[in-house]
């Protein structure tokens, strides 16, 4: 049968048992950890987006978001610390409800990654545009190199974001290469941006101009702005999910926390919640100095990335408004009088947003990497560099394709079509651990989930409810990516498949040693 093919856990838990790790970080450490993970792109960059989809609501949208992501993290805890090896919620799937829905959630992941890479490319040249070049060396880029075309989504003029497509390929050559960021420079630019943020709050909050009058009307779109639309308090939180993507990295370090029960809760919710509520004060901060309602139009707010939108956002009586900026924060400071905070903002955004660019890139070519070596995908996108040992094709594949993306779409397009699969992704999660507390019971876990059915639940509900606000052209990607993936799957890669021929392939690390065990293939 279509759905029999499941992977053994025995088999993927072999690669753990290689590993022996050392119990060490408690529920301080976790949080800290979950808050540099979490802080990026989204704040820095889709707080003009989330604006003009909900006004000051953009202050409830992340309550909301925040909410659906602390339920999906417990989740995460559990079944990372049952299985801690590579693959995420791609390798949760497969040794839980099997092959097929394994593999569309890594097709869902790789897309995933790839167009949030992209989303973190395209604010990142906004501030590099506005603050780096604008503000420190009075030099202006022309339109045409630094945005995309008007009828993507871009400006009058803009024709091709040079700046986001040079930086992602910069990028991808440094994963080529083997670079990767060290534990005390990913510290240092935590420390960066939470700086930097907590600047912004103290300085907007403390202004002369901060106006309380500022947040009337509260929710212009209202709560629910309808299916489909991405509008309103709920639509701008399934935009605005994206904001808190990383917090799954605290779960990955459920096998290295000294009492994982109490410890691993906290640390997840800890950082969502200190994350949550300073994402609402920065919102607070914004709306009550510049203001942040939406541009209407005749059926309610403009649609993000639209050519209207992009045309009114032109116009001289929106110069300063903050739902046209491409640097909201350091836009507000400016604005304000701060100009020399605004640049320091715009230069923690240039310091740190790369390194976001470089995990998601990461991230997506080890999920291809692992489907591969599972035989779903070519062997040759495996292919590890010689002298790099890394796997360079896949890597060269995924940043051209990210880059291609970033120099013609707008940020706001491409952080909902990333949520699309971002919230299956975590659905396939609540769903793999409720099925593991039935299928495998007795199993050793050093987190477990409580009230599972009610927390798995909630997760499942709350990803379909956030999918279902996202604007209707994002929502339509994921199904008409998937329907390729399908095709792949049926014409190659189900007769590829490792685990279908009766092979199971463990994989320790990329240019590790490979442990071939046999198994009986499924009955199909």
């Amino acid at each position: 049968m279509i759905f029999s093919r499941v992977k053994p856990l025995d088999a993927i838990l072999a690669t753990a048992e290689k590993k022996s790790l050392k119990r060490t970080l408690g529920w301080f450490q976790l949080t800290l950890f979950g808050i540099g993970c979490v802080i990026g792109t989204g704040i820095f960059v889709l707080t003009a987006v989330g604006a003009q989809k909900a006004g000051p609501g953009l202050m409830l949208a992340f309550a909301i978001a925040g909410a659906v992501c602390i339920v999906a993290a417990l989740c995460y805890a559990e079944i990372a610390s049952m299985i801690p090896v590579a693959g995420s919620a791609y390798t949760y799937t497969y040794a839980t409800v099997g092959e097929f829905f394994a593999w569309t959630v890594g097709w869902a992941l790789i897309m995933e990654y790839a167009i949030a890479a992209s989303a973190v490319s395209v604010g990142w040249s906004g501030y590099f545009t506005g603050t780096f070049l604008n503000e420190f060396f009075g030099v202006h880029l022309p339109t045409w190199l630094s945005a995309g075309p008007l009828s993507l989504g871009g400006v009058e003029g803009g024709f091709i974001n040079l700046p986001a497509l040079v930086i992602a390929l910069l990028v991808t050559w440094l994963l080529v290469i083997g670079t990767s960021e060290s534990a005390k420079v990913n510290a240092v630019l935590v420390m960066i941006k939470v700086v930097a943020l907590t600047g912004f709050v103290a300085i907007t909050l403390t202004s002369s101009q901060f106006e309380p009058g500022r947040f009337n009307p509260f929710l212009p779109a209202g709560v629910f702005g309808g299916f489909g639309t991405g509008v309103g308090a709920v639509g701008a939180a399934a935009t605005m999910f994206f904001a808190y993507v990383g917090f799954d990295a605290v779960s990955t370090a459920a096998e290295e926390t000294k009492n994982p029960q109490r410890n691993v809760p906290i640390g997840l919710v800890g950082s969502l919640l200190f994350c949550t509520v300073f994402y609402i004060l920065v919102a607070a901060g914004a709306i009550g100095t510049v203001g942040g309602n939406p541009i209407m139009g005749a059926d309610g707010p403009l649609v993000t990335g639209s050519s209207e939108l992009a045309q009114q956002c032109a116009m001289a009586q929106y110069a300063d408004a903050l739902v046209c900026s491409k640097e909201p924060l350091a836009h507000v400071l400016r604005v304000l009088g701060f100009s020399w905070a605004g640049n320091l903002i715009g230069v923690a955004a240039f310091l740190a947003l790369p390194s976001v660019i470089l995990v998601l890139i990461f991230g997506q070519t080890r999920i291809f990497f692992v489907m591969s070596r599972d035989g779903l995908l070519p062997a040759g996108l495996s292919k590890v560099h010689p002298k790099y040992r890394t796997p360079h094709v896949v890597t060269m594949i995924t940043g051209v394709g990210v880059a291609i993306a970033a120099a013609f779409f707008p940020v706001g397009s491409l952080a909902d079509i990333s949520n699309a699969g971002t919230l299956y992704a975590f659905l396939m999660v609540a769903v793999a651990v409720i099925v593991l507390r039935k299928t495998d019971p007795a199993r050793a876990r050093s987190f477990r989930v409580p009230a599972v059915w009610l927390i798995g639940g909630l997760t499942i509900l709350g990803c379909v409810f956030l999918f279902l606000n996202l604007p209707s052209a994002a929502m339509l990607f994921l199904p008409g990516w998937s329907v390729l993936g399908l095709f792949v799957y049926f014409f190659y890669s189900r007769g590829k498949s490792h685990l279908g021929r009766g092979i199971v392939e463990v994989v320790d690390e990329i240019g590790g040693e490979d442990t071939m065990v046999p198994i009986h293939p499924p009955k199909d």
